[in-house]
């Protein structure tokens, strides 16, 4: 029976990505065979693993949706004080968990996932996936703003400086962004530092995906090319889906 880190394992549950599961270890949240987990440990799809007292079991079959996450919508699982949660919006037949967030006061496309691998690759910065962005702040946008907005903006209240980006002008208030890294309210702290505020944020792309045909609160399966082509670009290799890949 094959053996896998009791992190990786959770990950392909779809239960969070494998750093999170590190997290849920540490915290106690997670037991095998009745007894308190430790990371680093292994296991086998025969021991039963509880998280949060309730029994995970590893799916193979991979599914990836594109959901048009509405404004109000919090992205988490266990927070008793946000008022609409993921789980509460969406039911699918399979556990499912989103990779990369979308805060609460912004729209747009979300990708949802029993991948953990697929949304841990998703996730890491040095990836330098895609996201695009249709932006609204409070007043007009001068070449200023686009030429310093593109160039990287420093964070003081993070002390972090933002990667150079692409960016155009949509219309008097409106731009277009296509941002590389996930800084947390990343859009939002760049247009503060440089006096604006924002008015409306939508996430119309992630690496290949769109918002093509979805209305806040819809979602669809991505398969066949599309499905492959994430795959593909986020580093699994040519034609090689989750079950043909298992190699980190």
């Amino acid at each position: 029976m094959e053996e896998i880190r009791l992190n990786k394992y959770l990950a392909e549950c779809g239960i969070c990505s494998r750093r999170d599961a590190d997290r849920l270890v540490m915290e106690g949240k997670v037991t095998v065979n009745g007894k308190a987990a430790v990371n680093g440990q292994k296991v086998t799809p025969n021991d039963e693993i509880r998280v949060n007292s309730k029994p995970v079991k590893r799916n193979d079959k991979k599914t990836v949706l594109c959901y048009y996450k509405p404004v109000g919508v919090t992205c988490t699982e266990r927070d008793e004080h946000a008022k609409y949660k993921i789980t509460d919006v969406i039911k699918y037949p399979v556990r499912i968990t989103y990779a990369g967030r979308l805060d609460k006061d912004s729209e747009g496309l979300l990708i949802l996932t029993n991948d953990g691998d697929l949304i841990d690759r998703m996730m890491r910065g040095a990836g330098r996936h895609e996201k695009e962005y249709i932006v609204k702040v409070n007043k007009e946008i001068t070449g200023n703003f686009l030429e310093r907005m593109s160039a990287g903006i420093y964070l003081k209240d993070l002390d972090t400086a933002t990667r150079e980006c692409r960016i155009e002008k949509e219309g008097k208030f409106t731009f277009r962004i296509v941002l590389t890294q996930g800084v947390n309210r990343q859009i939002r702290r760049m247009c503060r530092t440089l006096g604006y505020e924002v008015r409306m944020i939508k996430r119309v792309r992630v690496v290949n995906l769109t918002l093509d045909g979805l209305k806040p609160g819809q979602y669809r399966e991505v398969k066949g090319e599309a499905l492959e082509t994430l795959y593909r670009l986020t580093g699994f290799g040519q034609g090689n889906q989750k079950g043909e890949n298992r190699n980190e």
